[in-house]
Parts: C-alpha cells; structure tokens; sequence
C-alpha cells in the first residue's frame, strides 16, 4: 500500500479496531458486567475515565467491550448487502431483455429510495433488535452494489467469451459465475471495504434510534443510546461511543478510497503493473544492445483460459520497421498493447524479457514511457478528444512528459504538425478533431507521437480506415519519420500487401504465435509455413485469372480458449499430419534472418 498520510491513517485504525475486537472481551469483559451499586450513574473519576451507567457498570470497559459486537454486525451488514446487490446487478447481463428490464426498474427504483428509510422499514417488519438492524442496514446496502454490479456488468457482457458462452449453452448461472462475476470482482471488493465503515454507522444510528441491539446486548450504537438522556449532565458519557464509532468509520472508509486510488493507478497498465518475475536469467537472457525493441516469451492471458498471445519474442533495431501480420483475432493488437502497457483489466500479462533500448519497460517512469514510445491508432478519433482543439492536446504531450510551458508546447505541436506535412499546421492546431480528414487526423496522431523523441512507434492498422490515396501517404510519412528519427517502428496489419510494401521484417502470427519470421525480400517467393503461403497466394494482382474464384484459406481460425497442444493450423493445412495436431512445432532457424515453426517444413 502506498505511504500517504490516508494510507498511513486507515491502516492504523482499521488495525487498532480489528486488535481491540479481539482482545476486549477477554480483557474488559468482567469490569464492563461488573454491577456496581455504589456507583450508579456517575460521572468522570479516576476508577471510572468515562463514568459509569445506571447499574454502575464502567462505560469505558464496555466501550472496549462493545468493539467486537459492533464490527461482527457491520461486517454480517455488509456481506447481505453486498451478496444482494451484487446477483440483482449481475443478472441483466444474463437474463433475457424482459427479465433484464424487470430487474434494472427494481434497482433504479431502490437506489431512489433513502437508504436509512429503507433500512428503517425492514428493520420495523423483520423486528426490532439486531438481526432486523443488520437486515435492514444489508437491504439498504444492496441499491449501490447492484448499481455498481449492473454497470461494470455491462461492461463485459457484450465481451466475445460471455457470447461465445451463450452460443455454447453454457447454462446463466454458470455464465455469471465464471465469466461475469470474475471480471468485475476487485472493483467490487474494494467498494465492499467502503462499504463496512458505512454499515458500521449505520447500524450505530439504528440502536441509537432504538431499532437496533436491544439490553442486554450492546454495541456502541446502544451505549450512546443509554448515555444521551444524561449528555447535558454528564457530557463524558458519550465521548467514548462517539470516538470509536467516529475512529472506526474514517478508517474502513480510507481504507476503502487508498485501495481504490491504488487500483487506479495500477488498473490501465494491466500489461506491466504486476507480471509475473522472469522464470530465469538465461530464459530472459542478456539485453540486445543493438535492439530498440526486445521482446522474449510474451504471453497475453485472460480468466477463462484465454490466452490470445503465446510465448512471442521478437527484436526490432534501430531504423527498422517491423510488420507484425495475420487474421483478425491472431494476437496482433494484443502484442502492441502488451508493449504499450495497454492490456485491459483483468488480463495479465508475463514475459522473459521486454526491453525498450536495453531497459526494462516495467522500469521506465511515465515521463519516460510517454517520449519514448509512440503509439498510432487504427481509429485517431479514439485517440483525439472531440471537445479538445488538436494543438492543445499534442501541447499537452510536452508539458506533461517534458516540463514545457503552455507557449512552448503549443510552439511545438504546430512545428511537428507541419512535419509530418499537414498544410497550414497552425490553422490546423486551432481546429476540433470533426474538422480535419481522416487522413489529417492520422497525421495529427503521428505528429502527436512525435512530440517527444520516441524510439519505438508502434502502429497499429493506422491506414484501414483510409482510402487507398491517403493509406499511400500515410506509409511514405512512417518511413520518412523512421528514417530521419533513427526510430524503431512496429507495424500491425491485417493486409500482407500494405506489410509487404512498407516493412524490413514480417513477422507472420497465427491464433496468438508467432509461425514464421523472414525478411519481407523473400516475402513474395521464399515463405516457408503453409499458413504464410496461403496469405500471399490470396493476393489478388494483375495477371490473377478473373475466371476463376480468388484463393482463399478453407476453415477458420480457432478462439483462443479453444486452441489445442499442437499446431493451431493443422486442422486448415493441407501438409498437416497427425504429429502436428499433437504436437507444438518449436520457432526454429529456416535460413539467413529466417525463422519458422512448422514440423513439414522444417
């Protein structure tokens, strides 16, 4: 955990509660049952700090005391509460649209109503005391965690292993428990840590309005409920239940926003936060130090047994352009994510080694992942703010990674904007993302990139939204900043032509690994892997015979989850044998700077 000041204060206190739950009763148990008839209803003294009540028991013994009873009711609250909210927010993502409908009125018209009525209500039917407190403070719980449920729900029922769950018949229940639930389960938990300091005074308010813990039990909802005919009187009666409801609340409650700042920070670079320590020193082995980008057993994982991208290793120089190609789903954009630190919640990313010019990348500040990567989109409208003016956010590069003034950063952007060849580059500073081209708005992304000294561009599909036109212009300006900025480029491509035209290397990936690697000279004649001679030979081209049906690869591409021990090609292969349905062929040497993963071939 962070050392903040709130990180520091909510673990002191969350720790003290949880001691004092454990030692109090067997401590002070005795002196808070001890009746005493010669002290009723005293005040402040040296035998007794906060008085005593109306049977001359010591208040502060009993405060003591009361600690455990009043976090096992708050945390009993707030297990209902959450087990609750969390099946009536997760059961839209699975339900049919009519059920769905059903259940969302039911949660928007509960989170409407006020929380301590609602609790106040089932309290009164379920029956006073504290089994009716904790019910109706777990009731009024549940609105925010079906709300919070519903929506992060929402965001990964549309995702392709929830339908792909559908479409198998995996039965609801199974789908909301392995496919839903495990997605979404940190932000929930650190909303149920939250959620603990709220029950705890909650259920303090009830046995102070006498709803809840009934004599002769007692929390400290029910000490201050005792103490408060005499607060005029004897106002220290009411310090101690006053102080440790106070002290327990702010701490569950930091403690509950310093996980969740925590979690933020560590959320979006899913791919480099946490992975997983290099198996060894020779698996990792010694840093290229030719190598801008470096690579080794990069592995892309989600819950489920999904793993879209398997063990790839690759290496990228200085002034070198890459392309990394194959079908949709193959791992491409998942590769460049992983690199960019990118990969989205909950996937988790492993690897032997990924340097960045000798670095490891999990190393490198913010300051300088942000001059020293550039990343280019294949939609700049996801990468541009609609409401920002262009200048303004490629400015915003400078002054945050680099210390630039506003002036400064605004300097440079129209000077990196005309670089990269857009006419009158300080008209176009002071436009909104709506009003430039497409292909303008891909160069605004190049440019932006270029803001600081990237050493590594990583593209990905920049030029398929664009007409054939401006997808030329694009690929002349990425080798011309290549090749002025002594640069490294990473290319990802759908398209073996676009690949073929602008790279040095292709690296050819099918169902997450890479299957063959070779300069892009021997692209067209030397390919080896059935699967890469496939892509080439479906290129149509001048003398293709129009009278007959293009080329084309029969079958599809297995999912991820549903990848097998051998060659994930061998069911579409026409070479395949049975060794390569059971066996995975190893990357191994073909020729010069030519690597290939095929049992026939090699």
């Amino acid at each position: 955990m962070p050392r903040t000041p709130s990180a520091v204060v909510s673990a002191v206190l969350v720790t003290l509660m949880v001691v004092l739950a454990i030692i109090g009763p067997p401590i002070w148990g005795a002196a808070a049952e001890k009746i005493d008839a010669g002290a009723i209803l005293q005040g402040a003294s040296a035998a007794h700090p906060l008085g005593t009540d109306n049977l001359g028991r010591d208040l502060l013994a009993r405060v003591l005391v009361a600690g455990r009873y009043s976090l096992v009711l708050a945390l009993a609250a707030t297990l209902i509460g959450a087990a609750i909210g969390v099946v009536l927010g997760a059961l839209p993502s699975v339900l049919p649209r009519r059920g769905a409908r059903l259940v969302t009125g039911t949660v928007n018209a509960l989170v409407a109503f006020p929380g301590l009525l609602l609790a106040m209500f089932t309290a009164v039917v379920s029956g006073m005391g504290a089994r009716g407190a904790v019910l109706g403070i777990g009731v009024a719980i549940a609105p925010g965690f079906a709300r919070l449920t519903q929506t992060l729900a929402a965001s990964v029922a549309r995702a392709d292993y929830v339908l792909a769950a559908r479409m198998l018949g995996l039965p609801r229940h199974l789908v909301l428990s392995r496919h839903v639930l495990p997605n979404i389960a940190e932000p929930l938990l650190l909303n149920l840590t939250q959620a603990l300091g709220g029950a705890l005074l909650g259920l303090a308010g009830m046995s102070f309005l006498g709803l809840g813990v009934q004599p002769p039990d007692f929390d400290w909802g029910r000490l201050l409920f005792d103490g408060f005919g005499r607060i005029y009187v004897t106002p220290e009666v009411a310090i101690g239940p006053v102080v440790a409801i106070a002290l327990a609340g702010i701490g569950f409650n930091l403690l509950g926003d310093t996980l969740a700042r925590r979690a933020a920070r560590t959320a979006v670079p899913a791919g480099r936060a946490e992975p997983e320590p290099p198996p060894a020193a020779d698996a990792a082995g010694v840093a290229d130090p030719e190598a801008v980008l470096e690579v080794r057993e990069l592995t892309v994982a989600f819950p489920g047994g999904v793993t879209p991208v398997r063990g790839l290793s690759l290496t990228v120089r200085p002034g070198e352009i890459v392309g990394i190609v194959g079908e949709s789903g193959s791992g491409k954009s998942l590769t460049a994510a992983a690199i960019g630190g990118l990969v989205p919640y909950p996937g988790v990313v492993t690897h032997a080694a990924l340097r960045l010019s000798g670095r490891d990348l999990a190393g490198l500040s913010q300051k300088e992942l942000g001059t020293g990567l550039a990343m280019v989109f294949q939609d700049p409208m996801a990468s541009l703010n609609p409401a920002l003016r262009v200048g303004g956010q490629l400015a915003e590069v400078a002054t945050v990674h680099q210390g630039a003034t506003r002036a400064e950063g605004l300097r440079r952007a129209v000077d990196r904007l005309g670089h990269v060849h857009l006419p009158e580059p300080e008209k176009q500073a002071r436009r909104h993302p709506h009003e430039l081209s497409g292909g303008m708005r891909q160069r605004a992304v190049i440019a932006m990139g270029l803001m600081g000294d990237p050493q590594l561009i990583i593209a990905d599909e920049p030029t398929t939204a664009l007409d054939v036109t401006v997808q030329r212009q694009i690929l002349r300006l990425l080798r011309e900043v290549v090749e002025e900025s002594g640069a490294a480029a990473l290319f990802i491509s759908h398209d073996i032509a676009v690949v073929g035209e602008l790279c040095d290397r292709v690296v050819v990936m099918y169902a997450g690994r890479v299957v063959e690697e070779l300069p892009v000279s021997s692209l067209a004649g030397g390919a080896a892997h059935p699967y890469t001679r496939a892509l080439v030979d479906s290129l149509p081209d001048m003398e293709t015979d129009r009278s007959l049906p293009l080329a084309s690869i029969p079958g599809t591409q297995p999912a991820p989850a549903l990848v097998g021990e051998g060659c994930a090609f061998a069911g579409r292969c026409a070479l395949a044998t049975p060794r390569c349905a059971a066996e995975l062929p190893p990357v191994v040497e073909y020729g010069k700077a030519h690597l290939v993963a095929c049992w026939e071939v090699t």
